[in-house]
């Protein structure tokens, strides 16, 4: 092997001169935009000071003409046109900032970063047009009174779209243009799903980034406080074919907490083709997101259908750093859903998109019973294995994108799962499961060149029966199971896929059969 012998660099000639323009270009590039007086360490400056404290619960003891507002009244308090931010200047973004009300108590904090540093937005009444809502801005206090948060808009060219709303704790809605808002994503989860009670952080104070005319993202920060963690977080908001937000966080323990979540997703599921409808509904489904996806550190892709259990139901599969996870809503079709307010058939789906290796963990899926379809009774996360202790300040970094189709395997996904019996007359007390698989790698197969679907579940269960058919309505294979429960109080897990031979041709449909009572 032999070494290899660089040259001195020099300059010569035309290559000086065309290092010294390329310097020119960048200079005026740098001069175009000038250097914001406020980044990303100013925010952990403050969060890391801030964990070195004792935990302070902000006030959020709102005024009577404020605590007994209906929902639909409190929506009508809208800032006043003229005072949005950056409206005036015509740019690709603006900002309205929210008021408090409803169950959105915390004051939060909001300043505005410009070349000339970071200055505070105060709360002021003479901000909000109030006519709709009979609340007199004359009895509210302002120097009580703080932004509950903020929605940010983007120019289609015609007029602003909603793109991405931060309110309450550390809730984050995005959408793509053309869908309305639907599943959720948060800062942080702290103990979620333990007896101990789960801890909402809140983001009580954030920067935003004053965007020039040509600037097409948008970035702000965010700080974040509860009594377990502080946190300080950059947002990149990049509006496109898809919302999307790259996010770097960076955490501070106050003290240990049992459990984090790290990058926490929401939504709702009330029931759909895999659960009876529980009342008396001409809505054939009920539920914003249809399942959890994963792409596994090791490539593999699974899918885990949702379900609204009688009991709280957690459940994990371990990785070791994640391609990514989210909840999506798979099913398209408005006949599904037959709801033109909520348009269940158009909700976005919210996906993780890690950054580097996060090493080993798990992505836990939480599923908490729900009466209606008002809660969000769906929470998916990543737990890493190793807590931070001490003065262990670990960062994260990831990309949140709201999308409508995509973000599936390559060769063959789940389109649907169907729980009940057909062709019988009496229960025997099995369960009867369907689940359909399209994709292009299931393409070449037909009943003259069938498929085999490999099915397996955990010592709960028996599969009494399994059976793989050529769907000739869709051009997919369809896998019927006939499933025994051996202690009906308790879930059953079960895994399957199809395969010609010792091929895997699909994602795993990943399933757990929730206890009976």
């Amino acid at each position: 092997m032999h070494a290899t012998t660089r040259r001195p660099f020099s300059f010569h000639g035309a290559s000086l001169r065309l290092s010294l323009l390329a310097l020119l270009v960048l200079a005026a590039q740098l001069h175009s935009r000038p250097a914001l007086a406020f980044d990303f360490n100013d925010v952990a400056r403050r969060a890391r000071a801030l964990a070195q404290k004792p935990y302070k619960k902000p006030e959020d003891k709102l005024p009577a003409a404020l605590q007994n507002l209906s929902p639909q009244k409190f929506r009508d308090i809208r800032m006043k046109p003229d005072n949005v931010l950056w409206r005036a200047a015509k740019n690709a973004f603006e900002v309205e900032l929210l008021h408090p009300g409803d169950v959105f108590t915390t004051p939060v904090r909001i300043n505005e970063v410009s070349a000339k540093g970071a200055h505070e937005i105060p709360f002021d009444p003479a901000l909000f047009d109030y006519a709709e809502s009979g609340v007199d801005p004359r009895a509210l206090d302002k120097s009580r009174l703080g932004f509950s948060g903020l929605r940010i808009r983007y120019s289609n060219g015609k007029s602003m779209d909603d793109l991405l709303q931060f309110q309450g704790a550390s809730y984050m809605r995005g959408r793509q243009r053309g869908q309305p808002y639907g599943a959720l994503a948060r800062g942080l989860a702290i103990d979620t799903a333990l007896n101990s009670g789960e801890k909402f952080p809140q983001f009580v104070e954030f920067w935003i980034e004053r965007p020039s005319n040509t600037d097409r993202e948008l970035g702000l920060y965010a700080l974040l406080d509860s009594p377990d963690m502080t946190g300080a977080y950059r947002f990149v908001v990049r509006p496109g074919s898809e919302a999307v937000v790259d996010v770097k966080v960076q955490l501070f323990p106050r003290k240990t907490p049992e459990k984090i979540g790290i990058a926490p997703l929401t939504s709702m599921y009330f029931y759909g083709e895999n659960q009876q409808r529980p009342t008396d509904d001409y809505r054939p489904e009920v539920h914003t997101s249809d399942g959890l996806a994963i792409h596994g550190g090791d490539g593999e892709w699974i899918w885990r259908p949702l379900s609204n259990p009688k009991r709280l139901l957690v459940t994990a599969f371990a990785q070791n750093s994640p391609g990514g996870f989210g909840l999506v809503q798979r099913d398209r079709q408005f006949p599904n859903y037959e709801d033109l307010t909520m348009r269940y058939d158009n909700k976005p789906n919210v996906w993780v998109e890690p950054h580097g290796k996060w090493g080993e963990g798990r992505i836990e899926l939480v599923q908490i019973p729900s009466p209606n379809e008002w809660n969000d009774n769906v929470v998916a996360y990543w737990v890493p294995d190793n807590l931070p202790k001490g003065k262990e300040a670990p960062v994260w970094e990831y990309r949140l994108s709201w999308y409508r189709d995509g973000r599936r395997p390559p060769n063959a996904w789940v389109t649907q799962t169907r729980w009940g019996q057909a062709y019988r007359t009496k229960s025997d007390g099995t369960v009867g499961l369907v689940i359909d698989f399209e994709g292009p790698a299931l393409k070449p197969y037909d009943t003259a060149n069938p498929l085999e679907g490999a099915a397996s579940c955990d010592a709960n269960g028996k599969i009494l029966s399994s059976r793989t058919t050529y769907n000739d309505a869709t051009g997919g294979w369809r896998l019927e199971l006939q499933v025994q429960r051996n202690d009906a109080a308790k879930p059953v897990e079960m895994r399957a896929f199809l395969r010609k031979d010792n091929t895997t041709l699909s994602e795993t449909w990943s399933y757990i059969l929730p206890p009976v009572n």
